[in-house]
């Protein structure tokens, strides 16, 4: 689809009075009843909001050669999950606890809990992050999460209230650049950094990877912060197993030894994009990216 926009619009979607009414529905009903609700929702989401549906199915298609059929039912599982974590996080702001963290790899990152020295997390939107906050507790370390300064305050409220419980700072990236001083102050501090490293937001300075057989822009602005602080990098992502399950996976990236600074800032930074594209092909319904991810992107819908 030539000519469509490739642009992440970047505001989730929601009034704050709908906002309120999902907490409150939650602190009274079970979140499974939403998934059932959501079976009859999604097909009307996907027919009005075309343009992300169409995003998801030429990614089913292209990146992964799926059949038309197949592409199109995996569009579906992909919206009724992305519905369901939604809803998963309604769920915790309301004050449910009954989702738990199947995490083999957790050792990783309590080492970095426990090292003195600050750390950056990236992450990307595929499965569910920000439950890491709520589910990890990093009690001896705060994480300072970097948001989308555009979140609709309803949600940043909610995401403040229940994180600050867990030892964890949001940091909304803001026009006029104060993120920058709150992410000098925590790494200073030894504390951690959380941010999402496949959309570019507060920054243009990018580098061209390979992906899921295409080409990305992938930002290197956690990779140069890294660097002039110092820092080790490691990849987090939460997937969703079942209904009330999820597994982190979290992976170390290192710094190459070899090259000038910028060099080795554009490696790393294709090497948590070969860890992204490891982790969509282990889970490709997760991938919540929906707009045209991929430059070039030109693919018939037939």
């Amino acid at each position: 689809m030539a000519g469509e926009e490739r642009e992440w619009k970047g505001v989730t979607g929601g009034s704050a009075f709908g906002q309120k009414a999902m907490k409150i529905i939650f602190s009274i009903v079970n979140v499974r009843a939403g998934y059932f609700i959501l079976l009859f929702v999604i097909p009307f989401y996907m027919l009005f909001a075309r343009r992300g549906y169409l995003a998801i199915y030429r990614y089913f298609r292209k990146q992964h050669g799926y059949s038309v059929m197949k592409s199109f039912r995996k569009t579906y599982r992909n919206h009724y999950l992305f519905g369901q974590m939604l809803l998963d996080r309604f769920a915790v702001y309301a004050g449910q606890k009954n989702f738990k963290l199947d995490n083999p790899e957790n050792a990783l990152f309590l080492k970095m809990v426990d090292t003195p020295a600050g750390c950056i997390v990236a992450s990307a939107h595929v499965g569910n992050p920000e439950l890491c906050g709520y589910l990890l507790k990093p009690d001896r370390k705060r994480i300072n999460s970097l948001i989308f300064g555009g979140e609709a305050k309803e949600v940043q409220r909610n995401r403040s209230k229940i994180l600050d419980d867990n030892n964890i700072r949001i940091i909304p990236v803001l026009d006029d650049m104060s993120h920058i001083f709150l992410i000098n102050e925590a790494l200073s501090n030894g504390e951690m950094v959380s941010m999402l490293c496949d959309r570019n937001f507060g920054s243009d300075k990018t580098v061209e990877c390979d992906f899921l057989n295409g080409k990305v822009d992938f930002p290197v602005g956690a990779f140069a912060i890294a660097l002039q602080f110092e820092v080790p990098v490691i990849a987090l992502f939460v997937l969703k197993i079942n209904a009330s399950l999820y597994r982190a996976h979290v992976i170390s990236i290192p710094v190459p030894q070899e090259g000038n600074k910028r060099e080795k800032i554009n490696r790393m930074t294709c090497s948590f994009a070969k860890i992204v594209e490891d982790i969509v092909r282990k889970y490709p319904e997760q991938w919540f990216n929906f707009y045209n991810f991929w430059k070039n992107e030109n693919v018939s819908l037939s």
